[in-house]
C-alpha cells in the first residue's frame, strides 16, 4: 500500500485514470515495439568500426537511463533510445564520410545535445522551430526513411553493388536475402494487422530461420554478465583530445543535420503521442513540452558519453499510450525491461552477426534488415503533408527526398533542400519571407559542399 501510494501521488495516477498495472502493460507494450533498436544499432555503429558487443550494452543502458528520467522529470510516457536515422548519419555521414575516429563523431553528438539543451533552457526553442519550414522538416524525415531503406535492402543482401548501374537487385535466391524478405514479408503483414512488436517479430522470424538453414551461426550463449570489455564505449568520447577535434568547421553542417534531425523529430512525437493520450491542452501544445524537450536534449548528449549516437524520444511510445499509458510512470517501466537487455547481449549478437556476402571483404546483416525496411515504410508517409503544387515546397522537398539515399547523406541531403529553398524563394521574389536563420545556414553548407576543395586549398 505503502508503494502505491508514492505511485500515486508521483505520477498522479488518479487524476490521469490509470493504475500501475496499466502503465506497467504501456510500458512492456513500448518496450516490445522499439526493442529492435537494441539489434540494430550495433549493426549500423559497428559498420563504422564501432565494437557491438559495447555498442549493444550501451544502447540497453542509454534507453534505459534516459526513458526513467523522461518519466520521472517529465511524467509522461514517452520512452527514448538511440535514433535510427541519427545513428545512419553518425556512422555514414560522420564517421566514415569524415574518415574520422568514432569517438569524434561522438563528441560531435554531445555538442550537437549541449547545443539543444541550451537552446531549451533560453527559450529559443519556438524560434529555431520556425526558422525551417514544415515542408522541409517533413521532407527531411522522408528522405531519412528512404535512406534507412535503402541501408536495410543493402545490409539484408537484396540489393547489391553493380559497375554499371551502381547498384543491382540481387540473387533473391541465396540464403541471406531469403531470410531478411521472410522476416519482412511477416513484419509487414502483421503491422498490417496492428499487431504490436511487429519489428521485433519480423527480426527474430529473420534470426530463427537464419539459424535453421545455417545462414548465422549458433550462440554459445542467450544470457551473460557483461565484462568490462563490453563497457569500453562509455565515457571514451569526452576525452579533451576528441571534443577538441569535434570542433571543426568542416564538421559545423555535419552536427547541425544532426539537431534538425533529432530535434525537430522530437517536437514532432511529443505532440503526435501527446494528442493520442489526451495530454495536450486546449491549443494542442503539450503542457509539459518545456521538461520533455531538456530530458530528450540532454539524452541526446547523453547518448554521445555513452557512444551510443544521440538518443531521442520515439514515436513507438504511442503504442503504450494505445494501451492506456498515461504517466511516466509507463516510460520508467520502459526503461526497466532495457536496463534488463543488457544481460542479453549474446542474443543481440546473434540477430546483429554480419554474413559474408559476395565479396570476401563485404559482410552484411539480414536479421536486421527487416527493421530498417519497416522504419523506412513508416517514415514515407510524412510525404502526404508537403503541398506538391507549391513550387516553394515542393523543390526543395525533392531535393531533399531525392538527396538523402542519392547522395548517402543526410547531411547533404538537407543542404540541397535548404539552398534549394532559399534559391526559389528568392526567384519568387519572396527573398524577404526567409528566416535570417536560412540564410546563415547556405554557406555553411556551401562550405561542408566544397570541403575538399576547402582542405586543398584553404586550411
Amino acid at each position: 500500500m505503502a508503494a502505491d501510494s508514492f505511485l500515486e501521488r508521483r505520477f498522479r495516477l488518479s487524476e490521469r485514470g490509470t493504475s500501475v498495472r496499466v502503465e506497467a502493460l504501456g510500458g512492456l507494450t513500448t518496450f516490445l515495439t522499439m526493442a529492435y533498436i537494441v539489434f540494430v544499432n550495433p549493426a549500423i555503429l559497428s559498420a563504422a568500426g564501432m565494437p557491438f558487443g559495447a555498442v549493444a550494452v550501451a544502447t540497453a543502458l542509454a534507453a534505459a537511463v534516459a526513458s526513467i528520467a523522461m518519466g520521472l522529470y517529465a511524467n509522461v510516457p514517452f520512452a527514448l533510445a538511440s535514433g535510427l536515422g541519427i545513428n545512419a548519419l553518425v556512422a555514414f555521414d560522420l564517421i566514415l564520410g569524415q574518415d574520422i575516429p568514432w569517438q569524434v563523431g561522438m563528441a560531435c553528438v554531445i555538442i550537437e545535445g549541449v547545443i539543444a539543451v541550451i537552446l531549451v533552457l533560453a527559450g529559443l526553442r519556438e524560434a529555431v522551430v520556425r526558422a525551417v519550414p514544415m515542408s522541409l522538416k517533413l521532407s527531411i524525415g522522408v528522405g531519412i526513411g528512404l535512406f534507412i531503406t535503402f541501408v536495410g535492402l543493402r545490409e539484408g543482401g537484396i540489393v547489391v553493388n553493380d559497375p554499371a548501374t551502381s547498384v543491382t537487385l540481387a540473387d533473391l535466391t541465396a540464403g541471406p536475402p531469403l531470410i531478411a524478405l521472410a522476416g519482412v514479408a511477416v513484419a509487414l503483414g502483421l503491422s498490417a494487422r496492428g499487431v504490436r512488436g511487429a519489428i521485433l517479430i519480423g527480426i527474430f522470424t529473420s534470426t530463427i530461420l537464419g539459424l535453421i538453414f545455417g545462414v548465422l551461426n549458433t550462440p554459445d550463449a542467450i544470457l551473460d554478465i557483461p565484462g568490462g570489455d563490453e563497457l569500453t564505449t562509455i565515457g571514451e568520447p569526452l576525452q579533451w583530445d576528441y571534443l577538441g577535434d569535434a570542433f571543426s568547421w568542416a564538421l559545423v553542417p555535419i552536427i547541425f543535420a544532426l539537431f534538425m534531425t533529432d530535434f525537430f523529430d522530437t517536437v514532432g512525437t511529443a505532440v503526435a503521442v501527446g494528442e493520442q493520450g489526451g495530454l495536450n491542452d486546449e491549443n494542442g501544445e503539450l503542457p509539459e513540452m518545456r521538461k520533455v524537450l531538456l530530458v530528450d536534449s540532454a539524452s541526446a548528449a547523453g547518448g554521445g558519453i555513452f557512444g551510443v549516437s544521440s538518443v531521442t524520444t520515439y514515436v513507438e511510445s504511442g503504442a503504450g499510450v494505445g494501451e492506456g499509458a498515461r504517466t511516466g510512470l509507463a516510460a520508467v517501466f520502459t526503461g526497466l525491461f532495457f536496463a534488463l537487455t543488457v544481460f542479453a547481449v549474446p542474443l543481440v549478437e546473434t540477430v546483429g552477426q554480419g554474413v559474408q556476402y559476395g565479396a570476401e571483404d563485404n559482410f552484411i546483416h539480414p536479421a536486421i534488415a527487416p527493421a530498417l525496411i519497416m522504419v523506412g515504410a513508416l517514415m514515407i508517409r510524412l510525404v502526404a503533408g508537403i503541398d506538391w503544387a507549391k513550387p516553394e515546397e515542393a523543390i526543395p522537398a525533392f531535393l531533399i527526398i531525392a538527396g538523402v539515399p542519392l547522395t548517402f547523406s543526410i547531411a547533404a541531403g538537407i543542404g540541397l533542400g535548404i539552398i534549394g529553398y532559399v534559391v526559389v524563394m528568392a526567384s519568387l521574389g519572396r527573398a524577404r519571407e526567409v528566416h535570417p536563420l536560412m540564410w546563415v545556414l547556405v554557406p555553411l553548407f556551401l562550405a561542408f559542399f566544397a570541403d575538399d576543395w576547402l582542405s586543398a586549398n584553404v586550411f
